[in-house]
Parts: structure tokens; C-alpha cells; sequence
């Protein structure tokens, strides 16, 4: 029986706890990335990857501030999956799935060779939340979407909010 994505979520909140700003970062992202993956389709097994990688995917902001006095995308792709695997192995996970989702988070920064629609899908949802939060401007979400962007339901997300 698979684990429930709320378990994944208040397990989240409380790693988090006091951190609304991160919360809030991955609530977001796991919902863009949700409808996403419903919207394109996905097999069930495929979707459930995508929502818990979605809720995990900055895992490693925590332990990279510690480390390193920054929160850079490639020290949350080194520092976040061995934090994901200790969390996730708390739970009824298969190690493919422990394996997919640590593959996602220490990938999330990375935008060449993606390799599947959860990790094209995990990318769009937290460009579509990073791109709020970050107040960037139009020229560069039209750079974003042109080379990023390949799922329908993603670009139509990115165009009615942005441009």
C-alpha cells in the first residue's frame, strides 16, 4: 500500500517547522506539479513519484544554509537526497521509488538530460513558483518557457499567469 502525499506533507511541515516561506515554496510546487501530471496524464505510478519528489524537492535547502551559508540549487542537489531517502525510509516506500525520488531532488536544478516526464514536469512546477516568487520579468519568462516548457498543461499554466 502506498504512503499517503499528506504523511509526505505533514512530515514536511514539521522538518520545516517555523519556516512558512518554505512551506509555502513547496505547497505550491506540489500543487502546479499535481495538476500537471493529472492533466497530462500520467500513470498513476508516475504521478505519485512526481507529488512526493514535489513535496521533498528542496529537502536539502536546511542542510545546505548549515553547510555552506546557501541555500544554490547544486548544493540542494547534493545535500537534499540523503535527506529524503532517511525521511521516506520512515515509510512504506519501495527502493524504486526511495531511488526515483532522490534522483529527482538531486536533479531539480539540473535542466539538461532530463530524463522522464516527472522530472520535466517537477521543473515546470517550480519555475511556474520560483518565477513569482522571484519577480522575474517578462523577457526572461519568455526565455524560461522557450527552453524549458514542453508539457501542454505547463505552458498554458506559465501563459495565462505570466505573459
Amino acid at each position: 500500500m502506498k504512503e499517503n502525499v499528506s504523511t509526505i506533507i505533514n512530515e514536511m511541515i514539521s522538518y520545516y517547522a517555523g519556516d512558512v516561506r518554505r512551506v509555502n515554496h513547496f505547497l505550491k510546487v506540489f500543487s502546479f506539479a499535481k495538476a500537471i501530471g493529472e492533466l497530462e496524464k500520467l500513470d498513476e505510478n508516475t504521478q505519485y513519484i512526481l507529488e512526493v519528489a514535489a513535496v521533498l524537492h528542496d529537502i536539502g535547502i536546511k542542510v545546505s544554509e548549515q553547510k555552506y551559508n546557501s541555500s544554490a540549487g547544486n548544493y540542494q542537489e547534493i545535500e537534499g537526497p540523503p535527506v529524503a531517502r532517511k525521511m521516506l525510509l520512515k515509510f512504506n516506500f519501495e527502493e524504486a521509488e526511495i531511488d526515483r525520488i532522490c534522483y529527482l531532488i538531486g536533479h531539480h536544478h539540473t535542466y539538461s538530460n532530463i530524463d522522464g516526464i516527472d522530472y520535466h514536469i517537477l521543473i515546470e512546477a517550480d519555475f511556474l513558483v520560483n518565477i513569482y516568487e522571484d519577480e522575474i520579468k517578462a523577457d526572461q519568462i519568455k526565455i524560461i518557457k522557450n527552453k524549458y516548457f514542453k508539457t501542454k498543461a505547463g505552458t498554458g499554466f506559465l501563459d495565462k499567469l505570466f505573459l
